[in-house]
C-alpha cells in the first residue's frame, strides 16, 4: 500500500514502511589533510510509534547519526530510507521539504527567537507552510494546551524558565505534525525537575503513537525510553528493548 502518486518526479511513499531504515550506512569526513570515519556500517530500523534513545559518549557518532536521520547531512556509504523514500541523491530543495514536513527537531539550546512571543515562535513553521490564519491559531492553541503552557503563550522566551522554553520548543517541533520527532540532548540544559517534566511529555507523545528518537549521554534519559541503541566508535554495539 502506498500514498502519493509520484508526480513531480517524487516516488510514492509506502504507508507500511519503517520510519527509519538504514543499511550499512557510513559517514566519512575528508578534508584532504584529515580523514575521519564518523560512522561505520550502521544498520538501524525504527518502526512507527517507537520511542528510541541513541546513547554513547562524546565522539561516538551520535550527532553524526542524528544529522543523517534528520536529513541535515547525507551518508557516504550505505542506504537510508525515510518512510520508504531513499534519501541518497535527493536535491537540496527536496531535503528541506522533508525536514519541514516530516521531521520535528528539539535542541538542547531550545533555539527560540527571543524577540517574539512563545506563541509566535510556535506559529512560525505554520506561516512558512502557508497555513491559513484561523487554522494556525487553532493549531497553536491546541499545542500549548498539549504541552501545558496555555497561560504562557504571550510571554517572550526570556520570561520563561528553561523547562518552559523546552516545552515551547517541543510545541514548535510538533507544529507541522511531523512523522518523526528528533531530540538532541533535550534535558541537557535543564535542572532535574524540569528534565523529568520534559521526559514525561515525551512519554505522553509516545503513548499517542508518535515516533520519537532522543540523542543522549544520560542513562536516566535512556531509561525512560522503550528501546536503547548504544553507539561507540561509529558503530552500534547494542540494540535492546527496555524491560
Amino acid at each position: 500500500m502506498v500514498f502519493g502518486n509520484g508526480r513531480n518526479g517524487r516516488p510514492p511513499v509506502a504507508v507500511d514502511a519503517p520510519v527509519i531504515a538504514m543499511r550499512g550506512v557510513g559517514k566519512i569526513y575528508d578534508t584532504g589533510a584529515v580523514r575521519v570515519e564518523a560512522l561505520r556500517g550502521i544498520d538501524l530500523t525504527v518502526a512507527a510509534g517507537e520511542f528510541v534513545a541513541i546513547v554513547g559518549p562524546s565522539g561516538s557518532g551520535k550527532s553524526t547519526l542524528l544529522n543523517l536521520i534528520g536529513c541535515l547531512d547525507t551518508p557516504t556509504a550505505g542506504s537510508y530510507r525515510l518512510l520508504g523514500e531513499e534519501v541518497e541523491g535527493l536535491g537540496r530543495n527536496r531535503l528541506a521539504e522533508i525536514r519541514n514536513r516530516r521531521i520535528g527537531f528539539v535542541f538542547q539550546s531550545f533555539n527560540l527567537l527571543p524577540q517574539i512571543t512563545a506563541r509566535e515562535n510556535v506559529e512560525l513553521p505554520l506561516l512558512f507552510k502557508g497555513v491559513p490564519r484561523r487554522e494556525r491559531q487553532e493549531r497553536v492553541e491546541r499545542l500549548f494546551a498539549e504541552v501545558g503552557l496555555t497561560d504562557r503563550m504571550h510571554h517572550r522566551p526570556t520570561e520563561l524558565s528553561g523547562g518552559q522554553m523546552q516545552r515551547v520548543a517541543i510545541a514548535r517541533a510538533l507544529a507541522c505534525d511531523p512523522t518523526l520527532l528528533l531530540a538532541d540532548e533535550p534535558t541537557g540544559n535543564l535542572d532535574s525537575a524540569a528534565g523529568r517534566d520534559v521526559l514525561h511529555l515525551f512519554e505522553e507523545l509516545g503513548a499517542q503513537g508518535r515516533t520519537l528518537l532522543v540523542i543522549t549521554h544520560d542513562p536516566a534519559v535512556a531509561a525512560r525510553t522503550r528501546r536503547v541503541v548504544r553507539i561507540a566508535d561509529g558503530e552500534i554495539v547494542e540494540d535492546r528493548i527496555a524491560a
